[in-house]
């Protein structure tokens, strides 16, 4: 007989795991206390680099089943979403998700609503891209200075190169310059250029 875990997650302390627990019970799955793993931690974490996660994947086995109630609970993106459902997969762990139907997303049906979700996140990534560029573009043909301004000016710059042919420490300059020691070592690398 297959064992039922459910994985719910929530991102702030404010909320609370027990309304996605109802959800997987009201769809039918059977639950016990000990196979919900319910951790709070960002969605924009990778499922692998979650604890609860991680220490979840350790204890699933063949035949297992794993309930989600949606996707994002999984993980951060499409693409996360893909490579965790497949690592699980390859466990012949079945992952179902109450949002898409309760559809088992290692099923030839669940396999297809994955590859329909990365193409659609694919496109979404490639138009924000192309729409970047664009923007980029015009602010350029525009006359638009872009990057982050200079954290010290140009008589600053010279001064820094001076003191740091003297034997001036980078330490030493940043914190008379109020500046990070990256930012003088980038001065003194673009006078040198």
């Amino acid at each position: 007989m297959s064992r039922v875990f459910a994985y719910c997650r929530v991102s702030t302390t404010d909320q609370t795991h027990e309304n996605q627990i109802l959800e997987i019970q009201s769809a039918g799955f059977h639950l016990e206390p000990r196979r919900v793993i319910a951790e709070t931690v960002s969605g924009s974490t990778a499922a692998m680099e979650r604890e609860g996660f991680r220490r979840l994947v350790d204890r699933l086995e063949s035949g297992d089943v794993l309930v989600v109630t949606k996707l994002d609970r999984l993980g951060r993106n499409a693409m996360d979403v893909r490579a965790t459902v497949e690592q699980l997969a390859e466990l012949s762990v079945r992952v179902h998700c109450l949002a898409l139907g309760g559809v088992d997303l290692t099923s030839p049906a669940g396999k297809m609503t994955m590859a329909v979700i990365a193409a659609v996140a694919e496109f979404e990534r490639d138009l924000l891209i192309e729409r970047t560029q664009a923007g980029l573009s015009r602010a350029k043909a525009q006359g638009k200075k872009l990057g982050r301004p200079a954290s010290l000016t140009p008589e600053q710059m010279e001064t820094v190169r001076k003191r740091r042919q003297e034997g001036t420490s980078l330490g030493v300059l940043s914190k008379e310059f109020g500046v990070s020691r990256s930012a003088i070592q980038r001065a003194t690398m673009a006078i040198a250029m």
